[in-house]
């Protein structure tokens, strides 16, 4: 890997401390950045074994604050996601679920931010069953074929209006299984290599430091910024997701 890579590697991974600290959604810039500067396929494979572990600091910051329903209902429908996105890895494009998750991403968050501001952020959905396990599955599946499973779990949690550190530890539970799940298919489908691991390893302290600082910003920050800054994360995102899947079409990806 010459400089170029860590050029882009380094925001990467400091973008995935952030969103593993609590800000949902950054995270899932990390693998297009990368992959400006290698192959997407490489760029999963080397940035995986980072999630995991800096998913192992998130869980002990919020081991004490998770939802225990949303948690059990969304990996119900994450487990079999994952599951059909490996059957389908070689058949499923990456740039049309792309293009379909910044869609709905956007429109989400968009109209959700019209809510608030009109001084309706007080309502809460009521969680749904069908639809909790609809969106887990959505994630995993879109966690594994994309690593953009944020938007489905964020559609379904986040009208709850749960309190800060209950969402932001559900999150962190619930990716930190889904990133576990995506292991052993990942390894199934070749995406892991020696020079990948190693790779992995010497980007692996600035992972665990920019993870504590992620977290360190979250706890200070009011639970009313909190939501408005995911909204308004998940409209970049979606942006960003929607661009990748025009381009790729553009460019003949199907």
């Amino acid at each position: 890997m010459d400089l170029s890579f860590y050029v882009a590697a380094i925001p990467a991974v400091v973008l995935l401390g952030l969103s593993k600290g609590g800000f949902s959604g950054v995270g899932m810039l990390a693998t297009p950045l990368v992959a400006l500067v290698i192959s997407p396929v490489e760029a999963a494979a080397i940035l995986l074994p980072i999630l995991v572990v800096q998913d192992m600091i998130s869980v002990i910051a919020y081991r004490a604050t998770w939802d225990r329903w949303n948690l059990l209902v969304l990996l119900a429908g994450a487990l079999p996601g994952v599951f059909l996105a490996y059957l389908l890895a070689a058949r499923v494009s990456e740039s049309a679920v792309e293009l379909a998750v910044g869609l709905i991403s956007i429109v989400f968050a968009a109209r959700r931010l019209v809510i608030d501001r009109r001084g309706q952020g007080e309502l809460t959905a009521k969680p749904n069953l069908l639809i909790g396990w609809l969106c887990g599955a959505a994630s995993g599946f879109t966690s594994m074929i994309a690593h953009a499973g944020t938007p489905p779990f964020q559609i379904f949690v986040i009208p709850q209006r749960l309190p800060q550190n209950i969402f932001v530890g559900t999150s962190v539970m619930f990716f930190a299984t889904v990133n576990l799940l995506k292991v052993l298919p990942y390894f199934m489908l070749g995406q892991f290599s020696a020079k990948n691991l190693i790779v992995s390893t010497t980007l692996l302290p600035l992972a665990v430091l920019s993870t504590w600082l992620g977290i360190y910003i979250v706890r200070r920050t009011s639970s009313a910024r909190f939501i408005t800054i995911i909204y308004i994360l998940m409209v970049l995102v979606g942006g960003k997701l929607v661009f990748n899947g025009l381009s790729d079409f553009a460019a003949g990806g199907v």
